[in-house]
Formats: structure tokens, C-alpha cells, sequence
């Protein structure tokens, strides 16, 4: 059995979106699978367009991503999990992979990605920095973080001790546990965050994260651009669905 995991917080617009190819994905592969969606405390129709998808519910109220995640997994009933965030939209190719990878014996790994719709030059930057230093970091993204249920437990899930860079943090921790791979394969996630915040407002945090570490993302102050209130995407959605992934 598969489980796929979905953190969400307030995704009416967009996890709809990441359902319909998640389950087209999920489907290809023929065999067994189930989709949990980790609602956290949502104000809006999350819950109810997941199950209009055929998704599981799994109701909490953390507003911290670790606990949310873990919630996820204690629910599951797979050997292999797979955590997608509820904005990111997966292939065919990249589950197939990720699934064959821990058949292939790899406690876990990542994949490559990339952002939707248009963006201002300096996450465009950003963009391409990031994917080689995940991958010479042996990193999984937050949007795509695969690992058997095994390994899971055996690194005791996500810090919940952290508001932030949980993945960095579990990559970490996996590879300690044997072989974590990072995968040729992508998936395409939102860019809504580096359309709706400027780059004083995003380097700035990535600086006082560099400078502070690990004590920066174990408290919710300071980083607002993941548990602030959310800003509207300068982007409309129909626009960012419309064109091709």
C-alpha cells in the first residue's frame, strides 16, 4: 500500500488541482493506494473539496507544519509514504520513481521541481540555485519527500520541534538510516509565495534564517510568509492553470 500524504491550511483554490493528478498518477501505477489529506484547521471548503476527490480527512488543529505531517502519518496505512504539499501537482513519472526507488531499497529521497506561472526575476534566480543545491545537498523539497514507513518511524517522523525546514531536517535524518536518493524526475509546484512577497521581503528571511539557524525555525514569529496571514497571488489562478506544466 502507498499512502500519500497532503498537509493543507486554507487550499480550496488550488488542492483540487493536486488531487486530480495525484489520483491519475496514483492510478497508473495499479496497485493499492490511499490519499490522506491533513486538514489543519481550515476556514474554507479544504476538507470538502478533498473528499469530493475521494481523499481520507484526517481533521486537526496544529498551524505547524511538522505535527501536521506527522498526523498524516499515523493515520496512514501504507509501507511507503509520500508527502506532496496540497499546491504541487505530480506525474505519473515521478511516483513510478519514488515507488521504485524504496522497492529498490532506498529508505527515501526527493525529486526535482519547479514553480507555476510567471515569476519575478529575482525567484527565477532563486529557482535556479535552488535545485542544484538540493541535489549536492542530498535534500528533499517540502513539495515532494518520499520514505518507508520503516525509516518513518525509525527517525521518530518530523521534528515537531521545528515551524520550518522540517524537510532539511528529515532528509537529514533519513540519510543516516540508509540510502536517500533525489530523483531526475520533477514536479511542478506553486510560485504563489515569490509573486506575492518581494525580494527585500524573502531574502531578508532566508538571511535571518543563514544567520540565526535552527533557533529561528522553532518558533511561528518571523516567518509570516509561511504562517502569515495569506496574501492574494498577483496571479490569477485560471491564468496559472491554463498554462502548460
Amino acid at each position: 500500500m502507498i499512502s500519500f500524504i497532503i498537509p493543507a491550511y486554507n487550499e480550496e483554490q488550488l488542492l483540487g488541482r493536486t488531487l486530480t493528478a495525484l489520483t491519475a498518477a496514483a492510478r497508473a501505477l495499479a496497485e493499492p493506494f490511499e490519499i490522506i489529506v491533513v486538514d489543519d484547521a481550515s476556514t474554507d471548503r479544504t476538507a470538502a473539496i478533498a473528499r469530493e476527490h475521494g481523499a481520507r480527512v484526517v481533521s486537526v488543529a496544529h498551524r505547524q507544519i511538522s505535527a501536521t505531517r506527522n498526523a498524516g502519518a499515523r493515520a496512514a496505512t501504507g509501507e511507503m509514504f509520500l508527502f506532496i504539499d496540497a499546491d504541487t501537482v505530480v506525474n505519473e513519472r515521478a511516483v513510478a520513481a519514488a515507488v521504485a526507488a524504496m522497492r529498490a531499497g532506498a529508505v527515501g529521497g526527493g525529486c526535482a521541481f519547479r514553480f507555476d506561472g510567471r515569476l519575478p526575476f529575482y525567484a527565477r534566480v532563486m529557482g535556479a540555485v535552488a535545485l542544484p543545491l538540493y541535489r549536492l545537498l542530498g535534500l528533499a523539497s517540502g513539495c515532494f519527500l518520499f520514505c518507508t514507513r520503516a525509516a518513518f518511524q525509525a527517525v521518530g517522523g518530523f521534528d515537531e520541534r521545528l515551524f520550518g525546514a522540517e524537510e532539511a531536517a528529515m532528509s537529514r535524518a533519513l540519510h543516516r538510516q540508509g540510502r536517500f536518493v533525489i530523483l531526475r524526475e520533477s514536479v511542478t509546484t506553486s510560485g504563489r509565495k515569490l509573486r506575492a512577497y518581494s525580494a527585500r521581503e524573502v531574502l531578508g528571511l532566508l538571511a535571518r534564517l543563514a544567520v540565526s539557524g535552527r533557533k529561528a525555525v522553532r518558533k511561528r514569529e518571523g516567518m509570516e510568509i509561511w504562517y502569515g496571514e495569506r496574501r492574494p497571488d498577483p496571479e490569477p489562478a485560471a491564468e496559472v492553470l491554463d498554462r502548460p506544466l
